[in-house]
């Protein structure tokens, strides 16, 4: 499993350069009644801005993907959003924490009122791990763009600062968590929430950012 995502990881690099075929990323599609195919331009536009702007060759065609499915292991990056409920059988939490430590990455977007329920659902899967949030000098936050006050803040919630958390498995960032951002409301058409054109080319860096960093790590500091 670890090789299959290392030659992953190397496929993305050699994108950076126009060398290789698209690359498939996926939509996670959760139980427990939360809304996870909120944003249903987020991807695409995302997709259409990395390969125009930081050179990747990232399939326009996204799969949505269950958490529990095998088809898991054939993306090597998932999204994953909502406003509400998350829950994860244990042959689920099983399967998403293979997928982690195997290789794969998660990034997960609050779109508001889900934070309460994915802390629980993501415990479950890495019981021994806790969310601890990225600091601005984090190489994330410098992948593709420059965030020198790390996160943006696109759409307000509660009057809180946007803020990243990770999990980190044996020293690797696995899952990334966008919370109080609302990054994918950025990263939809500009009709669907009337964001500013500055608003969403913010959101778009930073998830270009998150894309980058997925595949290439650290390689580029």
């Amino acid at each position: 499993m670890k090789t299959f995502f290392l030659t992953l990881c190397v496929l993305f690099c050699s994108q950076l350069t126009g060398h290789s075929q698209p690359l498939k990323i996926g939509l996670l599609k959760y139980n427990g009644g939360g809304d996870w195919y909120a944003n249903p331009t987020a991807l695409p536009n995302l997709i259409r801005f990395c390969n125009r702007n930081i050179n990747t060759n990232i399939d326009d065609d996204y799969q949505t993907v269950e958490v529990g499915s095998p088809d898991l292991f054939n993306l090597p990056f998932v999204h994953m959003t909502g406003h509400g409920n998350v829950v994860f059988s244990n042959a689920e939490a099983e399967n998403l924490r293979k997928y982690l430590i195997g290789g794969g990455f998660l990034h997960i977007d609050d779109n508001y009122g889900m934070d309460p329920y994915v802390r629980v659902a993501m415990k479950q899967v890495f019981p021994e791990l806790d969310f601890v949030e990225l600091p601005i000098s984090h190489p994330l936050y410098h992948a593709a763009f420059p965030f020198a006050d790390g996160l943006p803040k696109i759409h307000e919630h509660d009057n809180q600062p946007a803020q990243g958390f990770g999990l980190f498995y044996e020293g690797r960032l696995i899952c990334f968590y966008t919370y109080e951002t609302d990054l994918g409301d950025g990263w939809e058409d500009e009709s669907v929430h009337n964001d500013s054109p500055e608003a969403r080319l913010a959101a778009l860096k930073m998830g270009a950012n998150i894309l980058y960093y997925a595949f290439v790590g650290e390689t580029k500091q």
